[in-house]
């Protein structure tokens, strides 16, 4: 079995434990958290599975690498700490493991991720021998894997639209929700991730990577964005209460123009209610989150995926799908060539022994 180490526990490390220790080839050895809150708790308490593991969660990194695992879930935050997100990532490449973490968005397309980050991650997978994949929270697979499997399913295509429709409300990720996107701020906020460029900068390598699946060539990446305010407050149960005239919903698309046209386009359609922006589209039930992608063309193809975790959460389900891809990959990189790779490389395999096993 793979020795596994899952290093974060918020929202995608808790579904990243439990993706290990369903996983029949991989063994979890060691939980690595921030929160001296959490220094000693058994993973399966941090995981909301229900029962002890035998692995209690500790803060120290070096002798937690220093036992050389061969794998690597990088769950911690990329957001508001980038720099240190790099450089835990390098070290645990260094350490000779396999890393697979959502954290890094300049790496989700290989070929195009700048150069600043992609040459210390290459020499640092090339010192220890590992390995390392990136794919979103938001999450990758809906941005990659699942449209360019759809687009095969047609003859002509005009356009490919991904889709992410999803309410906040049951987030449990108040900086971001609040600072990086702006929910419960004055319109004329500026938060980090809807700054011009920002979303390109996020985003713009799924587009890249779809674009070099497709055999298409991109004139360049356009960014559109629209805000929101709620006409009356809202409370929440993790977050608190959102004011009544501040920024309730956001919609932005980042456009892969093709020959002059927005040809493949990532769109996030986010609320912190429901009867905030309802014009705007929802999810087929109405409900808090669902992924949709859309390929115009003949015929014209529309899949929507839900997903629900930690009872009927669907914020918890799309971190779950998020980190289940992740974690599945892991045996895959295992055999590979050490080094880079990306969605266009890591196989979506069947999840093979772990059907009907608790």
């Amino acid at each position: 079995m793979i020795p596994t180490v899952v290093w974060g526990t918020g929202n995608v490390g808790r579904a990243a434990i439990r993706a290990v220790v369903a996983h029949p080839m991989l063994r979890l050895v060691a939980v690595l958290v921030s929160a001296p809150a959490k220094v000693g708790k058994d993973a399966g308490e941090l995981s909301g599975l229900g029962r002890r593991l035998g692995v209690t969660a500790t803060d120290d990194v070096d002798g937690v690498l220093a036992q050389a695992p061969r794998a690597v879930v990088y769950a911690a935050s990329g957001d508001v700490r980038p720099d240190g997100a790099l450089q835990d990532v390098s070290r645990a490449l260094r350490a000779g493991a396999v890393v697979v973490t959502p954290s890094l968005y300049g790496m989700y397309d290989c070929t195009s991720a700048p150069a600043e980050i992609r040459d210390v991650l290459l020499e640092s997978a090339e010192a220890g021998g590992g390995s390392l994949f990136v794919s979103g929270v938001d999450p990758g697979w809906a941005n990659d894997v699942l449209p360019l499997l759809v687009s095969g399913l047609g003859s002509d295509i005009d356009a490919v639209r991904c889709q992410e429709i999803f309410d906040y409300s049951a987030y449990d990720q108040e900086e971001a929700v609040r600072d990086l996107i702006g929910m419960g701020h004055p319109l004329d906020y500026q938060p980090l991730m809807l700054a011009e460029g920002i979303p390109t900068m996020i985003w713009g390598g799924q587009l890249r990577m779809m674009a070099r699946a497709l055999g298409a060539e991109l004139d360049g990446i356009e960014e559109t964005l629209e805000r929101r305010a709620l006409d009356t407050s809202v409370a929440t149960d993790s977050m608190g209460e959102f004011a009544a005239g501040t920024q309730g919903a956001v919609r932005l698309e980042v456009q892969g123009i093709v020959a002059g046209e927005p040809r493949i386009v990532i769109e996030h359609v986010t609320r912190i209610h429901a009867r905030c922006a309802p014009d705007w589209p929802v999810p087929p039930d109405g409900g808090a989150g669902a992924h949709r992608v859309v390929v115009e063309g003949r015929p014209r193809i529309e899949v929507t995926v839900e997903a629900t975790d930690e009872g009927d959460n669907r914020a918890a389900g799309g971190n779950a799908t998020a980190a289940g891809r992740l974690v599945n990959a892991i045996d895959w990189l295992v055999e590979a060539e050490p080094g880079l790779h990306d969605a266009l490389d890591v196989p979506l395999r069947p999840a093979v022994g772990r059907l009907g096993k608790k």
